[in-house]
């Protein structure tokens, strides 16, 4: 399964996502922190279809990142299973997780991650240092690595006079589309984004979400987007919010058992 999207990708085919199999399947899921009183996620399950964009939210401790780094492969479950592209991730040794996140997963981190003394550039190219899979993709999309990394930052409203500077010396809204043009170069299949916008006000909050979400679709790529924002959840068609359940007489912990609830749909205004 992961062979045949990859193989397609590479080749410059992109069949719709609707004819290709779910991107993550979590089936029954639990995970406890060691030496936690209680699981940090209980009999969670979860199916990301192939391009679909999902909200997560929920508050500190109620196991966000937790299930960020279990769908990544970062972490493994205690029970249950998760397929990422089909792939069972128990079957893997952690050197090859390894591998096969970089090849299929991009990261769009809180704090962003750039090398500060690297420029714009290489911090978009890192990927394909890292994949020869990316970098295959990145040639097939756009003729060679290099020119698909300028055409993400240009898409990304990054402007040319910035692309051979230091991370360090730009604005942290320039940070953040760095951070998402390199997440998204070479066509990674899942892009993860752990609360990118908790720094923006909300006119950039709404900026940031449309370009991400926008690119994303033009990739084909499915989202897990992670928020403590409840307000974000209407820009997305599928929302996911993680709730605490405490055997200490309801007080929050960071080992909180979390369960998933679906948030509903705003309200239509009535005329």
């Amino acid at each position: 399964m992961v062979r045949h999207r990859a193989e397609a990708a590479a080749a410059g085919d992109s069949p719709s996502p609707a004819s290709l199999p779910p991107t993550l399947v979590m089936q029954d899921v639990r995970f406890a922190w060691e030496k936690a009183g209680a699981p940090c996620l209980a009999a969670f399950s979860l199916v990301v279809e192939a391009g679909a964009h999902w909200f997560l939210c929920g508050e500190s401790g109620s196991g966000k990142s937790t299930l960020l780094n279990l769908a990544a492969g970062v972490l493994l479950p205690d029970a249950g299973s998760i397929r990422l592209l089909g792939q069972d991730l128990r079957a893997l040794s952690s050197s090859g997780r390894d591998r096969f996140r970089v090849d299929h997963v991009g990261f769009i981190f809180q704090q962003f991650n750039l090398i500060p003394w690297m420029s714009v550039l290489d911090n978009t190219l890192l990927p394909c240092r890292f994949s020869q899979r990316r970098r295959q993709r990145a040639e097939a999309a756009g003729g060679d690595a290099r020119m698909e990394a300028e055409r993400l930052l240009g898409a990304l409203d990054m402007e040319q006079s910035l692309w051979r500077q230091a991370a360090m010396k730009l604005s942290i809204g320039q940070q953040q589309r760095v951070a998402v043009a390199r997440a998204l170069l070479g066509r990674p299949e899942l892009i993860i984004a752990d609360e990118p916008t908790s720094s923006l006000d909300a006119g950039r909050q709404a900026a940031f979400l449309e370009l991400l979400q926008h690119e994303c679709a033009a990739s084909g790529a499915a989202l897990l987007f992670v928020s403590h924002d409840e307000r974000l959840a209407g820009r997305f068609a599928h929302s996911l919010r993680l709730n605490q359940r405490t055997e200490d007489g309801g007080q929050k912990t960071e080992e909180a058992q979390a369960f998933a609830c679906r948030i509903p749909p705003p309200e239509q205004e009535t005329k």
